[in-house]
C-alpha cells in the first residue's frame, strides 16, 4: 500500500533509540525525510548515518532534551533551517518513574511534566504555524497505556501521560481547522531497551533469568502473551501519519496486546 508519504518531512523525540528510532526508520521507508533528537549525542548520529545510508533520505540530528524549553527552541530553528518546516511530529520522549505520591518531591512532578506534557505543548505550538504554512500536517502523541489503566508505582508517569491524553484532544480540536490531525498512541507492553535492562537488574543474581521476567510480565497483563516489538507499534503509528487516516482526528489508540481491561 502507498502511504502517500514521500518527499514529507517528520520530527520525531527520543528518535535514537525505541519506538522513537523504530517510527523514525518507519517513516523514512516510505520516503520521509526525518528529524531525530536525543540526549545521547554519539548514538544519535550513528542512528542518523544508519537510516541516511538504509533509505537514501534526509536524516537531521539534533541533540536536545526536550524537557528544556531552551532545546526545543534549539531544536525547531534547526529543522525550519533544514527543511522550511515539518509535516508530522511525533511526539514520543519519555521515560517511566518510580516513587509514591507522598514522598516524591515537586522537582521531580515538574521535571516529568515538563518532559512529557509540555514538551508536546511547546513543539506543537511552534511547528504547527509551519506546518499550516505548507497546507496541513500531522501531530501523533505517544503516551501510554498507563493513561488509562495506571499502574500502582509510577503514579507520577500515570498522570501526565493521562494529561497528555487530553492534550491531544483539546489541541485536535484547534488545528483541525487548519488541516492538522491530531491524534494519541496509547501503547502497553513494548519490548525496548529500558524494559531489558530493567529486568537485567531484576533478575540480577537469581535464578530467573531476564527473558523469563518479561514473559512472565507479559503472561499476567497481556492476552497476546508477549511484549510487542517497536516495530509492531511503529507500523500503526506510520499508518496514522499518513493520508490513507485521513479521517482519524482527535482519537487515541490502544495497542496493547488486550491488555486493557476497560472498554473505552
Amino acid at each position: 500500500m502507498d502511504l502517500g508519504l514521500s518527499g514529507k518531512v517528520a520530527v520525531v523525540t527520543g528518535g535514537s533509540v525505541g519506538i522513537g528510532l523504530a517510527v523514525a526508520r518507519g517513516l523514512a521507508a516510505e520516503g520521509v525525510h526525518v528529524a531525530i533528537c536525543a540526549r545521547d549525542h554519539a548514538r544519535l548520529t550513528g542512528v542518523a548515518d544508519a537510516i541516511r545510508q538504509e533509505f537514501g533520505v534526509r536524516v537531521l540530528p539534533v541533540q536536545a532534551d526536550v524537557a528544556v524549553a531552551g532545546d526545543i527552541d534549539t531544536l525547531v530553528e534547526a529543522v525550519r533551517a533544514e527543511f522550511g518546516g515539518a509535516d508530522i511530529l511525533f511526539n514520543n520522549a519519555g521515560t517511566g518513574s518510580e516513587e509514591t505520591i507522598l514522598g516524591a518531591p515537586d522537582e521531580k512532578w515538574q521535571h516529568y511534566w515538563e518532559l512529557h506534557v509540555m514538551a508536546a505543548v511547546r513543539l506543537s505550538r511552534a511547528l504547527a504555524p509551519l506546518m499550516t504554512a505548507r497546507g496541513g500536517g500531522v501531530i501523533l502523541n505517544n503516551a501510554s497505556i498507563c493513561a488509562t489503566q495506571p499502574l500502582g508505582y509510577e503514579p507520577i508517569y500515570n498522570v501526565t501521560k493521562a494529561a497528555l491524553v487530553m492534550f491531544s484532544k483539546c489541541l485536535a480540536t484547534e488545528l483541525i481547522p487548519h488541516g492538522i490531525r491530531v491524534n494519541t498512541l496509547n501503547p502497553g507492553l513494548v519490548r525496548t531497551p529500558d524494559w531489558e535492562k530493567t529486568a537485567r537488574l531484576l533478575t540480577e543474581g537469581k535464578a530467573q533469568t531476564w527473558e523469563e521476567y518479561l514473559q512472565a510480565i507479559a503472561d499476567e497483563n497481556a492476552p497476546i502473551g508477549r511484549f510487542a516489538t517497536p516495530e509492531e507499534i511503529a507500523d500503526f503509528a506510520v499508518f496514522l501519519c499518513s493520508p490513507r487516516a485521513s479521517y482519524a482526528v482527535g482519537s487515541t489508540y490502544y495497542v496493547d496486546g488486550g491488555w486493557l481491561r476497560v472498554t473505552t
